[in-house]
């Protein structure tokens, strides 16, 4: 490290809306410069009512970076600082590299708060930030950390949020019997091309699976958008269907490409592909989100030590 150099931490995650006042335009941010229409705005405010008016990941998200600071500050003689910035809602990435230049910090070590980032899913983080660096001198250099998708204590933080989840179907005995169904966000397949976007959540999965052997398990993708034009797949919703259709008894939801819960999460996994199981006479669980689990914590610190001082 340089000797006038002084470096910072940020956590990079998506944003949701903090009130139901708060969706129309947080759901115009995602958009834009699309405009949503009225029956958009009024389902997605209805989601969020049903999970209780605003999202969490905010919250979670900063509980994350005051976990991470504590630990990769333990017997650390500089201290280093992890702030926020939030893609599509305050606080905004912008507004978080300010923070950090008004700070002193002059090197961003940055974490997307996916284990998945690629051009395809997460491009729009790294054009944040080239935005915010044009539009105002003196914001950190930016330095995004390698890959953690696969690091063994990632994967022991999966494993075991799964095997909490699974003790609730061990009575039925017949492993075989219940559907895993890996889930992660689906996109449009025209902008897949060459993207190792899939590629990486196969490997997250088949390391997870290699771990803990003999599963019933598929990859499904969720919360696709509108418009037109084909979206990766199997949907979630058809993955449950297959499940009834072979006979199992029951599915657990893991979902394996995001880490904290959002209305992605506490709707669409907690309430829409609940009510789809229990339709179709299958028991359902849902691995919980990694959020500020001690594992996760850890794999988060191991990952982004390396930059710190490099």
């Amino acid at each position: 490290m340089a000797k006038n150099e002084k470096t910072g931490v940020i956590l990079l995650a998506f944003g949701g809306a903090d009130s139901l006042e708060s969706v129309e335009p947080f759901i115009n941010n995602v958009l834009r410069p699309r405009k949503p229409s009225p029956e958009l705005i009024a389902a997605t405010v209805e989601r969020y009512r049903l999970i209780g008016g605003s999202s969490p990941l905010l919250d979670i998200t900063r509980g994350q970076a005051r976990a991470l600071q504590a630990k990769l500050n333990r017997g650390r003689k500089e201290p280093v600082k992890v702030y926020v910035g939030m893609r599509n809602w305050s606080p905004y990435i912008k507004d978080a590299l300010r923070e950090m230049k008004h700070d002193g910090v002059t090197r961003a070590v940055a974490v997307i708060m996916t284990p998945h980032p690629t051009p395809a899913s997460t491009g729009g983080y790294v054009k944040e930030i080239e935005a915010a660096r044009a539009e105002t001198e003196g914001l950190p250099e930016v330095e995004f950390i390698k890959p953690w998708h696969i690091t063994p204590t990632f994967l022991e933080a999966v494993v075991e949020h799964m095997q909490t989840a699974m003790t609730a179907y061990y009575k039925l005995r017949e492993k075989k019997k219940i559907r895993v169904i890996f889930t992660a966000h689906s996109l449009p397949k025209s902008i897949l091309e060459g993207d190792p976007y899939v590629a990486l959540i196969e490997e997250t999965v088949d390391w997870v699976t290699d771990i803990l052997s003999k599963l019933n398990y598929t990859i499904a993708y969720q919360s696709k958008g509108g418009g037109k034009g084909e979206w990766l797949g199997p949907s979630v919703e058809e993955a449950i269907e297959e499940a009834k259709k072979t006979g199992c008894l029951g599915v657990l939801i893991v979902p394996i490409g995001f880490v904290s819960d959002h209305v992605e999460t506490l709707y669409d996994i907690d309430i829409l592909f609940a009510e789809k199981a229990k339709a179709l006479g299958l028991t359902f669980e849902r691995s919980a989100s990694l959020n500020t689990a001690d594992t996760f914590m850890k794999a988060l610190a191991e990952a982004v030590l390396p930059h710190l001082d490099s």
